[in-house]
């Protein structure tokens, strides 16, 4: 169930998207073209009947997204989702060469899954033990000490969740990070506002939660999911804003054991902790302290008999996949169809290839590697790495707004970067996980129970450098600020990010400005706060932050502006972040690329300068239709912007007017002064 729970990581994700290196699936390695048009760009997909300055996005994009049609399995579509159904088509080839070997746990998890008979003839029989430990409670310290429990299996109830991670003021350690969780709807939101999609979304979460308890034989449905979604709303109102709980300095919160019993009275800390097995650890993080403080009331003042109904329907909902297809599909129809909008569920392969990626990532990961990620390819991404932090360094080093005892101290920080590409250095070790080819709920339960003790096994013991916390196969990017490094997976290493016989004024508008938001995310308005040794502290002057503020602001107020769906605009607060990223990894990549030319000019391509290619290179990489209902979520919960707002930054570049002179009546049009630089 799509619970809020507390990030694993203070990282920054880039949006859903991943690609690997040197090979495409559209053109063999021998040919000698890119694997779009003719120089790593698709013009035919342009909709040049638009003027770039009204709306740069569809004059690179619009004659595709008039084409294109979002699959029936899909919330969107774009190019991360077409690089996503290569790395599935990938992995299944990986799956299906294991599982005829003997004893291979990729295969008999994956053979598990596809065992469509075995889940019908089951039933809920899979269900019924993790029931019954559920209808066992009898008091408010037992629903306590159920989640302790049901935590180590991978099945998070209950207002409070957290994991082992490291200390942001002191990230040579290893501590229990604890926030909000327990809403089965997207956001607190979703229970609190009253529009009428949001409405219509409530009533049709309580006609889920009670064909829920329907299924699993209990009477008196309806009444009881209703309950269930009071009591929830009770935890919304108490919860903190997605904009409050992404500040770092505001999340930091130090508690003792002790602290639990007097600040957040009420709930048997003591059973939880127990349950966890962390009972003797002295200090905690707590992210939200004012939610844990009313939502220990709330359950303490809470019936037992709806607690345990509030547990059973989380409990019925996070395993309804792996049941038989009256569950899956009331399961899909509500988190898939209702939510996002998807008609239509994935064919069974690809999610048995999802639940192989999630529970063996590693183990799957390094078949991948050798097979679709070779070691060229991960020296050019090394080089182009470099070369966007060399281009980040000049940056640094011509600010004409950051002091320079600052200046000296950040690109220090820089210096002291971990990027790591491709794949981990030190692969995961699966031996202690048991996989049975004939029990799929009881492989979902034990590939849980073996990521929550591999994680709990962290405490007390150095910082794992070499941890990676996306498998290979993912299209996607990520920065680590406690670990002041930058990560990118194999599979977004590929075209349209990177083609190595790409036009490079394209591959720096690409998988250059990703390379550039994610080293820039380390010094957005939250990764700014760690220092290079990835502590969060204030290594800023005052009037650097106020400077900083200030600019950041004028970020904010210009993505509020943007309406993207009638009635529903970005929120620039929500998607600071990763705006500030765009538009410095978009700055640093072109300076990048323009180092890269050595004084030389570029030529001009199919009609289009290095500068047009340039940007037109970052638009195409956003490609992305949404289904209506799952981009009214992300504008909820995404801190991200739509794919249009991305592609519309380059409105604050100054060469991207050189390059388009673009009229001043356009829609995009910012004078000179208007403009927003940061990096």
């Amino acid at each position: 169930m799509n619970r809020k729970t507390i990030a694993i990581l203070a990282s920054s994700l880039l949006a859903l998207g991943a690609a690997s290196a040197a090979h495409s699936e559209t053109a063999p390695a021998t040919a000698t073209a890119p694997a779009y048009g003719s120089f790593g760009f698709d013009t035919n997909g342009m909709d040049k009947t638009v003027d770039p300055a009204d709306d740069f996005y569809k004059f690179a994009n619009g004659s595709w997204e008039k084409a294109t049609q979002i699959p029936s399995d899909r919330s969107n579509f774009g190019m991360f989702t077409v690089l996503d159904d290569l790395s599935q088509k990938r992995t299944r080839e990986i799956i299906d060469e294991a599982q005829k070997q003997k004893g291979s746990k990729i295969g008999d998890l994956y053979a598990s899954f596809m065992d469509e008979a075995a889940a019908e003839k089951l039933g809920m029989k899979p269900l019924k033990p993790v029931l019954a430990r559920v209808n066992a409670v009898k008091n408010a310290s037992g629903f306590a000490r159920l989640m302790g429990q049901l935590a180590l299996d991978g099945l998070f109830i209950g207002p409070f969740a957290g994991f082992v991670q490291q200390d942001d003021k002191h990230p040579e350690n290893y501590i229990v990070a604890l926030g909000q969780s327990g809403l089965g709807l997207p956001d607190r939101d979703y229970y609190l506002k009253d529009d009428e999609a949001i409405a219509k979304t409530r009533t049709a979460y309580a006609e889920y939660l009670a064909k829920l308890l329907t299924l699993a034989g209990e009477s008196n449905a309806k009444a009881r999911a209703d309950a269930i979604v009071a009591f929830e709303t009770r935890l919304a109102r108490v919860q903190w804003s997605r904009v409050d709980s992404r500040d770092s300095d505001k999340t930091y919160n130090k508690w003792s054991r002790a602290d639990f019993d007097t600040k957040a009275a009420g709930f048997d800390w003591q059973a939880l902790f127990t349950a966890i097995g962390v009972q003797k650890q002295p200090d905690f993080i707590v992210a939200q302290p004012s939610a844990f403080t009313e939502s220990a009331k709330i359950v303490k003042d809470t019936p037992v008999a709806l607690l345990r109904d509030y547990a059973k329907v989380h409990v019925i909902s996070d395993l309804a996949p792996y049941l038989n297809k009256e569950f899956a599909d009331a399961e899909f129809g509500f988190n898939s169809k209702t939510l996002n909008g998807i008609p239509e569920n994935r064919p069974r392969w690809k999610r048995g290839v999802e639940l192989v990626k999630g529970a063996l990532g590693e183990a799957v990961g390094q078949q991948y590697v050798a097979k679709y990620f070779p070691p060229e390819a991960k020296q050019e991404a090394d080089r182009l790495v470099k070369n966007v932090i060399a281009a980040m360094d000049r940056r640094l080093a011509a600010l004409e707004w950051m002091s320079p005892e600052t200046k000296v101290a950040a690109r220090a920080k820089l210096a002291a970067f971990t990027p790591k590409i491709g794949y981990p250095d030190k692969w995961r070790d699966y031996s202690s996980l048991v996989v049975k080819r004939n029990d799929l709920v009881g492989n979902v339960l034990r590939a849980n129970q073996f990521e929550l003790r591999r994680n709990l096994a962290k405490l007390g013991k150095p910082i794992d450098r070499s941890e990676w916390f996306m498998t290979p196969m993912e299209v996607n990017a990520y920065a680590n600020p406690v670990m002041n490094e930058i990560v990118f997976p194999a599979a977004i290493l590929q075209a349209p990010f990177f083609d190595p016989k790409a036009d490079p004024a394209v591959n720096y508008g690409g998988i250059g400005a990703v390379i550039g938001h994610e080293i820039s995310h380390h010094f957005d308005d939250q990764g700014r706060k760690y220092d290079k040794n990835g502590a969060l502290t204030d290594w800023w002057t005052a009037e650097d932050v106020k400077r900083f503020t200030a600019l950041t602001d004028k970020l904010v107020k210009q993505y509020d502006a943007y309406e993207a769906l009638p009635g529903q605009r970005v929120n620039g607060s929500l998607t600071l972040g990763e705006n500030i990223a765009d538009l410095a990894g978009l700055t640093v990549a072109h300076e990048a690329w323009t180092m890269s030319l050595d004084g030389k000019p570029a030529p001009v391509m199919d009609g289009f300068t290095g500068e047009q290619r340039f940007y037109l290179g970052w638009a195409q990489i956003w490609r992305r239709s949404y289904r209506e209902a799952n981009l009214r979520q992300r504008l909820v919960t995404d801190p991200h912007s739509p794919s249009v707002q991305r592609a519309a930054v380059v409105r604050n570049l100054d060469p991207w007017y050189d390059g388009f002179k673009p009229k001043t009546t356009g829609k995009l049009y910012l004078d000179p002064a208007s403009r927003v630089r940061i990096w």
